[in-house]
């Protein structure tokens, strides 16, 4: 075998459904890396908290009264029990199994009972801290408090996301969708990263952009795929009305799990994880934002081809699933070109396991 027929081959096969891989992928993976939980909009301002998680790690992200914005492992340390659910605007967080009160600064201010106990000491049962960032309006957390920071692993999409014409300081919050895939999480990562299959199943996705002058590009953690207006669009031919400052779809996939997208028109971007929930089953969800210049109809209509498209996927991802499941075949081989960024997540994989 060649050594470019070799790098192009995929992953084992038995990785989409072996446990073991799937815990490692867990360990080294999932729980080492910054991925997206929320926006600051779920909070209500100073001495407030919204509950969320990081591919399953309970988070809780806390504003304190002075203004400090921080993540805590939202788990009480007496017995486990998750502390805090949804958002609330209050100066504590109580765990409602025995009233374990925690300050929004992690510290433990009241464990009932807990005068009985002689041997009982508070300090040092804190909420144990997770790593916590922004970016513009988007949270992101990494279960490692000890993580490189936030910015480095972003690095320069930002930049990127500003270039294709989005002011992520302008876009407000409209909705959450979320999902589930009877699919392991890299089947469905995978199917995120090529358009190789969007002439053949997303017919009205291609007639909004032009796969056929799909750029693809990867720096370190960021992998993205650029794909110009279709000519429908100028036309007003198109499924729905594209025409906008945007004139480009953008997709970004901050690795090793969270997808940033905007398709052509008025500024919208939505942004989502994926995480594993069982070696073949996944979930994730999207947050919709959308700048100032998109009325309710237009944003109707991104909504709906979106579901369209998601639909169709949905269908191709838990069909991968199958097949690759059946045990009988090794691997597969990757086509140079079309399937360059898999390629590039496959080894980002394979080198989180090898640690």
């Amino acid at each position: 075998m060649s050594d470019l027929a070799q790098a192009l081959q995929t992953l084992p096969w038995s990785w989409y459904s072996d446990p073991e891989v799937a815990a490692l992928e867990r360990e080294r993976i999932f729980r080492r890396a910054w991925q997206y939980v929320g926006h600051l909009g779920e909070l209500q301002g100073p001495g407030s908290y919204f509950a969320t998680h990081a591919a399953g790690v309970p988070i809780v992200v806390t504003l304190d009264r002075d203004g400090t914005l921080r993540g805590f492992l939202n788990v009480c340390r007496h017995r486990g029990t998750v502390v805090a659910r949804g958002a609330e605007k209050r100066g504590t967080l109580q765990c409602p199994y025995h009233a374990w009160t925690y300050d929004l600064d992690g510290e433990l201010r009241a464990a009932p009972r807990s005068s009985r106990d002689p041997s009982f000491e508070a300090t040092g049962l804190c909420l144990r801290p997770v790593a916590l960032g922004t970016w513009g309006p988007f949270v992101f957390s990494n279960p490692d408090p000890d993580c490189e920071p936030l910015e480095d692993a972003l690095g320069d999409i930002a930049e990127v996301v500003a270039a294709g014409g989005l002011d992520v300081g302008q876009l407000r919050f409209h909705g959450r969708f979320p999902y589930g895939l009877r699919a392991n999480w890299k089947i469905a990562i995978e199917n995120y990263l090529e358009c190789y299959h969007c002439a053949v199943n997303h017919p009205s996705l291609v007639e909004v952009i032009d796969e056929r002058s799909l750029l693809l590009e990867s720096n370190r953690l960021r992998v993205s795929q650029y794909a110009p207006a279709h000519r429908r669009v100028a036309e007003g031919t198109a499924p729905f009305d594209a025409r906008g400052p945007l004139d480009s779809a953008r997709y970004h996939l901050l690795l090793p799990a969270t997808k940033l997208n905007s398709l052509p028109g008025h500024p919208n971007l939505s942004i989502g994880p994926v995480w594993p929930t069982a070696t073949d089953r996944c979930e994730g969800f999207l947050d919709y934002f959308f700048g100032p210049g998109a009325d309710d109809a237009w944003i109707a209509d991104l909504l709906a081809i979106d579901d369209v498209v998601g639909g169709e996927d949905t269908a191709l991802i838990e069909a991968a699933q199958a097949g690759t499941a059946n045990g009988i075949l090794e691997h597969g081989r990757l086509l140079a070109g079309s399937d360059d960024l898999v390629a590039y997540f496959q080894r980002y994989v394979r080198s989180r396991l090898a640690e």
